[in-house]
């Protein structure tokens, strides 16, 4: 039975708060007189352990996002390059979040059929990227199919653009994984191995790609793509290689035919919320790799598992700041599993809530994908309590 909490938050408005929040010594880039242009009025909704990305259209929440984490006040904090990807193909949007980290350090920025849009157009004059030092000064990667004016738009504002192309998810994923071995000059011996034909399972990788180098693969249910045998190869039979959903999604046919280039280890849950958990809870003790969150102190990022978009515009929410996993909720409220599972990161003070450590969430989606009932929820269940139990702030 799913437990009910009394709502107790208060939200705040950001926007102004967190577009200047940030300094430096370096002198204003001047991108800051360039206004981003957008239809959402509150842009950032917060209580006091959550902060809502107030849209659920994937262009605007790409572009909040990029003004929550790159402020472009200073040189310090402009991006060196930003990835632009197809709002409609997500397959492609996924694997593109492996360029978030390196060589980019910048968002991933949407384009549509017809072009590109004036809100991210208008976010990447503020942004001002700073060209890519690895990878001979480029300042935009586009990744995928392009609409044919795109390049036209761009060169308006005279930015230096590389391209990826490519249409077929699993090819662009290796040339993906070719692209960032050849700017970091190396090529990551753990890959991630997702479905290209079930998002809900495969998404909490973005996350993860985006914070760290290991890129992620394709293969259906019962086959392993062409590209994805070429990018295993690679790796000289040293593989190591996570499957990431349960038989129902990568059948142990497949993960039997990936041991043929390297160890295999399959991280899953029964349902798509435990899957999202298995993945943030778990850590390879031999090489690092995984999020291994276990422990009060951490931030997670929150959607529905319908925001599949949404998810990969908030994938940098694991790159700068408080890193944080993906995590799955329901719209009304905690799934009983999420609930459990941040019952245990629950911090838990002594003497005083002021010894921390304290947790946050990011959720992404307006009060029609996640409602305030539910952010009040999740506020809640982030909220620092005393150890021997009873009112967390009697007495403080």
């Amino acid at each position: 039975m799913k437990k009910i909490i009394p709502i107790v938050a208060v939200t705040l408005l950001l926007s102004s708060v967190l577009a200047g929040c940030q300094s430096g010594n370096n002198a204003p880039s001047g991108s800051d007189k360039q206004a981003s242009i957008s239809s959402v009025d509150q842009p950032w909704i917060a209580t006091k352990n959550t902060t809502r990305i107030n849209t659920s259209d994937p262009t605007e929440a790409a572009v909040i996002v990029s003004q929550t984490l790159w402020t472009a006040q200073t040189k310090n904090n402009r991006p060196s390059s930003v990835v632009l990807t197809d709002v409609s193909n997500w397959q492609i949007a996924a694997v593109s979040a492996d360029l978030i980290h390196h060589p980019n350090n910048g968002p991933i920025l949407f384009t549509t059929k017809e072009g590109v849009p004036e809100a991210t157009l208008a976010e990447l004059k503020r942004l001002n990227p700073l060209g890519a030092e690895g990878n001979n000064g480029v300042q935009v990667v586009l990744v995928g199919p392009m609409a044919s004016n795109v390049e036209e738009q761009l060169k308006t504002l005279d930015l230096k653009v590389d391209r990826i192309e490519g249409d077929e998810p699993a090819a662009v994923a290796q040339a993906i994984d070719t692209y960032y071995a050849k700017a970091s000059g190396e090529l990551p011996k753990a890959v991630i191995v997702g479905s290209m034909d079930s998002p809900e399972y495969t998404l909490p990788a973005v996350n993860w790609i985006a914070h760290m180098p290991e890129p992620l693969l394709y293969v259906t249910k019962d086959e392993i793509p062409d590209p994805t045998v070429n990018a295993l190869k690679e790796r000289g039979g040293s593989a190591t290689i996570y499957i990431l959903g349960p038989e129902k999604v990568v059948s142990t046919a497949v993960e039997k035919q990936l041991q043929e280039f390297g160890t295999v280890t399959r991280i899953a849950g029964k349902d798509i919320y435990e899957n999202a958990i298995a993945f943030a809870t778990f850590k390879d003790a031999s090489n690092g790799f995984g999020w291994g969150i276990t422990t009060p102190g951490h931030n997670l990022s929150l959607l529905t598992i319908d925001s599949t978009m949404l998810a990969i515009a908030a994938a940098p929410f694991s790159h700068l700041g408080k890193h944080a996993p993906l995590i799955f909720t329901e719209k009304d409220g905690l799934p009983d599993s999420v609930m459990e599972y941040m019952m245990t990161l629950q911090p838990k003070f002594q003497d005083s809530p002021a010894e921390g450590p304290y947790n946050h969430a990011w959720l992404t989606g307006d009060i029609n994908a996640i409602k305030e009932s539910a952010q009040g929820e999740i506020d809640d269940m982030l909220e620092i309590s005393p150890a021997a139990g009873g009112n967390p702030h009697s007495g403080h």
